[in-house]
């Protein structure tokens, strides 16, 4: 009968933790950095070899694996609520640093930068939401502000309270943005409808509609890229 080689028998130099320490974390894979995160794998399988197979079954693609929930986890042997709630956890925190290091870049200059400011936040959302962007005459960001929480097709938008936004944080031009969970990029009526809306009291109040970005995980339809502003 063959015995299962656990980690602690393995070369210190393939040990995750040992590795770690002598080439530091970049030499890691995910699935040896999230072994260390769960500690131990089961009775068939190294904590590497859990995590192997838990990413297998989401295309390698830590993105896919930070949405899934705990009880999906949870199907897997070897990981229960407490190794679920950390991965999903550490997922987290790779999200917030990534919405860091957009906050750094306080400049707007294009629909990319904008769909760049609000992916962190938006690309994992199960229903609609739909954010502002108040930027000052440089187009540096003053703000982001949520307006409107919808469910998993619409969201409602009043364009008096984007407005009440503006004026209060006394900006001088903005930038909308909602997802669409769905997944389709593309824009529809309502949403043709809230930008001429938009547009024209943005107009009348001497504001800039920069951009209307819709967002879906990995693209984004632009309304100033496509001339529609």
């Amino acid at each position: 009968m063959n015995e299962k080689l656990t980690i602690n028998r393995w070369a210190v130099e393939d040990r995750p933790r040992e590795k770690m320490m002598m080439h530091g974390v970049s030499s890691l894979s995910n699935a040896e950095l999230l072994a260390i995160l769960i500690g131990s794998g089961n009775t068939e399988e190294s904590a590497v070899d859990l995590m192997r197979k838990v990413l297998s079954d989401y295309h390698n693609n830590l993105n896919e694996l930070g949405k899934v929930s705990i009880d999906e986890l949870c199907k897997y042997k070897g990981i229960g609520p407490a190794k679920a709630i950390t991965i999903l956890a550490a997922s987290e925190l790779g999200k917030r640093r990534k919405e860091e290091e957009v906050r750094d870049r306080m400049t707007i200059h294009s629909s990319k930068d904008v769909y760049n400011c609000f992916y962190p936040l938006m690309c994992d959302l199960p229903t609609e939401e739909c954010w502002v962007l108040l930027l000052n005459q440089a187009s540096k960001v003053i703000d982001k502000v949520r307006i409107g929480v919808g469910g998993l097709s619409a969201t409602v938008v009043d364009v008096r309270c984007v407005l009440r936004e503006a004026l209060l944080k006394r900006a001088s031009a903005i930038a909308l943005c909602h997802n669409h969970p769905s997944g389709n990029v593309r824009p529809s009526r309502e949403d043709d409808r809230l930008t001429e809306q938009l547009d024209k009291a943005c107009q009348m109040m001497n504001i800039r509609l920069v951009d209307h970005v819709v967002l879906v995980d990995g693209c984004f339809y632009s309304y100033a890229d496509e001339g529609r502003i």
